[in-house]
């Protein structure tokens, strides 16, 4: 009778791990345009992570240690986003590979704020509403729920770094210093990566969690 019960559970166990096979087989196929755009945004938020840190370092090295600190609260709000989009993948039966650090070109930091600036912008701009009108016809929620914090968070940064961006030239000096002159707080929250000068009053404005969800961005040592 033991022995018989054994089978009867094994036999259960390789069922359920068949239907789960079959679930993810069929979950891929419903959802091509999503998977595609979720590998996609992971790599590149990933790439983005890496590339303001290393920004972060270099804005350290050049004794600019708030404009290293803003980066480093990027850097934050973009590894949470990359996570966000590995899990859905996860949960589709997609197996993720973990990004390599790559090579990063980092220049000055008033090259590397002219970079960051671009990327941010094109992605408010274009490539997370493009994204988002591909994989919205195949309606998976958390997909579209997380890309729309994504974007909603970057959106967050566009009146900092369009500051920023008319500081970029001749400016340049005047700008770092002005940002030198005040020491800022950044809080990050941890569910979709809204990033804040300032802890809101309750909740967060893009996903709606209570402020017990964010987090103080670390300066860099």
């Amino acid at each position: 009778r033991v022995l018989s019960k054994m089978i009867r559970l094994q036999i259960a166990g390789c069922f359920l791990i068949l239907l789960i096979t079959i679930s993810f087989a069929n979950a891929q196929p419903r959802y091509t345009e999503t998977v595609a755009a979720l590998q996609v945004r992971y790599h590149n938020e990933m790439q983005a992570h890496f590339n303001y840190m290393a920004y972060a370092h270099k804005a350290k090295s050049e004794n600019y240690p708030n404009m290293s600190h803003l980066f480093v609260s990027f850097a934050a709000s973009e590894f949470i986003h990359a996570r966000n989009f590995k899990q859905v993948l996860s949960d589709l039966g997609v197996q993720v590979e973990e990004v390599a650090k790559p090579r990063i070109k980092v220049s000055s930091t008033k090259a590397n704020l002219k970079d960051g600036i671009d990327f941010e912008l094109a992605d408010i701009d274009q490539r997370y509403p493009q994204l988002l009108e591909r994989i919205k016809p195949e309606n998976h929620e958390a997909a579209i729920r997380f890309m729309t914090y994504a974007w909603e968070t970057e959106k967050q940064h566009r009146a900092i770094l369009q500051k920023i961006q008319s500081g970029t030239g001749i400016f340049f000096g005047q700008l770092a210093k002005r940002i030198e002159e005040t020491s800022i707080q950044y809080f990050v929250c941890l569910v979709c990566g809204g990033a804040y000068i300032e802890l809101p009053k309750d909740i967060c404005p893009i996903c709606k969690v209570p402020i017990s969800q964010f987090k103080e961005v670390e300066r860099t040592k």
